[in-house]
């Protein structure tokens, strides 16, 4: 039998192991959710969104021996893992709002002649690859699961490797909420391409490594019928510190190492590589920042406690010069937390140094000018979010906006992109090769249209339209009249 093993992060030591779905397994949920889909699809969205505050309620009410187990696996450590329960709860919740407002249908009716009238459909079952370092918020039932589920499509998740007890647990809570064909947990290596390749899968959604999202964009793409992913596989985000800001150095030092090693540097949003003024020493600054500031903490996993050590050594042999080190717990899945320095001149497409290195380590590098760094930033690839820290009244920050425009899918001024707000403006997505679909977010209220499609109905009696699109409007939806928005 293969299983799934279960380890401490902060020993390494193996405690527990779960059984590895079977392809048959793999198959029934499969075609249960398939089965399931049109009455998901024809659930009203008020239902859904019931269904979807009752799982907000059980996460909570199983805190305590939720966050334990989760603790266990990834070393987090208790007040982080609560905060995000709770936030995850939060983001159920959420979403439910936003299924039963129902702007994200886009619903829209041209009453002329031609009658036409349009609005989104759900896809059908969509395969939710969550991913390790949220193991709520972006897990078992993290976004992409309550997005897909408020947009009425079932979902069949791939518990992560990472955590197979917590994800075990997850499922049986799922169980007592949804009806049977809404959700599934397998697991194993091969289920995941089962879940990519069969045809009772309409959509793949994704958070992870590039790595593994451009595995399964490439494997979707050799379908006999393509389906859409929706992979947020993250790169570096670039901070760029203006001379203005220079007054302030040590505080933005300070916040710097607060954010890039906030939870281990396993963030998506890491900020990995800071430009700052030629002869402003930050490097310095940061490095000593890190002896009050780092924390001694924990990998999520064996190999990510790999790759970061061998990527901290890929990115000195590119060019890089450890600029200060503070040593990881000395047990279990560690690595020291590294700042590093790196010439600008050697930031050159293709480069190792703008390639995310997923831990506990980042990067600054110095530009002489605004010509010398335009010519860095153009070097950089696609990439999730991007900032800038500016003195008051900056002649810099519009540019600087315009610049980090064209790289990122959020751009922000004052404050570090590590936090990912839950609202109804955010986009958490980006130009490849920081996402597989750039004009998606992942986080949201747009969250919920990556799983419908447009449909035009023209001329279709008014009986056999779907419920957004009926005379009554008996989902209550706001809806576009003749050019014209009306409001339930």
């Amino acid at each position: 039998m293969t299983v799934d093993v279960s380890y401490d992060a902060r020993t390494g030591a193996a405690v527990e192991e779960v059984a590895v779905s079977t392809p048959f397994e793999v198959d029934t949920a499969l075609a249960a959710a398939a089965a399931a889909a049109p009455g998901v699809a024809a659930t009203p969205p008020v239902e859904r969104a019931r269904l979807l505050r009752a799982l907000a309620d059980a996460l909570e009410g199983r805190a305590d021996e939720l966050v334990a187990l989760a603790d266990r696996e990834t070393g987090l450590g208790e007040e982080r893992l609560r905060m995000e329960i709770g936030r995850a709860a939060g983001q159920l919740r959420y979403h439910a709002d936003v299924a039963v407002e129902g702007s994200y249908l886009d619903v829209t009716i041209d009453t002329g002649a031609p009658r036409l009238a349009r609005t989104g459909v759900p896809l059908g079952p969509v395969a939710v690859f969550g991913a390790s370092n949220f193991p709520f918020l972006f897990g078992v039932l993290g976004t992409d699961t309550a997005a897909a589920l408020a947009a009425g499509c079932p979902v069949v998740v791939k518990a992560n490797p990472a955590q197979p007890v917590l994800s075990a647990r997850l499922r049986l809570l799922a169980a007592d909420v949804l009806p049977a064909g809404w959700f599934a947990l397998v697991s194993g290596f091969e289920a995941g391409g089962a879940l990519v390749a069969s045809p009772h899968t309409a959509a793949v959604a994704f958070t992870g490594s590039q790595r593994g999202g451009l595995a399964l964009w490439r494997l979707a793409n050799e379908r006999d019928v393509v389906i859409p992913v929706f992979a947020e596989m993250g790169t570096v985000n670039p901070v760029v510190v203006t001379a203005a800001a220079l007054s302030r150095a040590d505080e933005l030092a300070r916040g710097f190492v607060e954010s890039f090693t906030r939870g281990t540097g396993q963030y998506c949003t890491k900020p990995g590589l800071l430009f700052v003024p030629a002869g402003s020493g930050m490097a310095g600054r940061v490095a000593a920042a890190l002896v009050d500031l780092a924390p001694e903490a924990w990998l999520l996993t064996e190999q990510i406690a790999a790759s970061a050590a061998t990527g901290l050594a890929e990115l000195v042999a590119a060019g890089g010069t450890v600029a200060g080190q503070a040593p990881g717990p000395g047990n279990g899945w560690t690595t020291p937390t590294t700042v590093l320095s790196a010439p600008i001149e050697k930031l050159r497409s293709g480069s190792r140094l703008l390639e995310e290195c997923f831990g506990p380590v980042a990067i600054v590098t110095e530009y002489a000018d605004r010509a010398e760094l335009e010519h860095a930033l153009g070097e950089l690839q696609g990439t999730l979010a991007a900032a800038v820290m500016a003195g008051e009244d900056d002649q810099d920050v519009p540019w600087l906006v315009e610049r980090l425009t064209a790289l990122a899918g959020r751009v922000t001024v004052g404050d570090w992109p590590t936090g990912v707000a839950v609202t109804g403006a955010q986009h958490h997505g980006g130009p490849w090769p920081a996402t597989t679909r750039p004009a998606t977010t992942s986080v949201g209220a747009g969250a919920l249209s990556r799983f419908t499609r447009p449909v035009a109905y023209q001329n279709v009696p008014d009986a056999a339209l779907p419920p957004p699109l009926r005379a009554g409007n008996p989902w209550r939806l706001p809806r576009r009249v003749d050019g014209v928005v009306t409001l339930p």
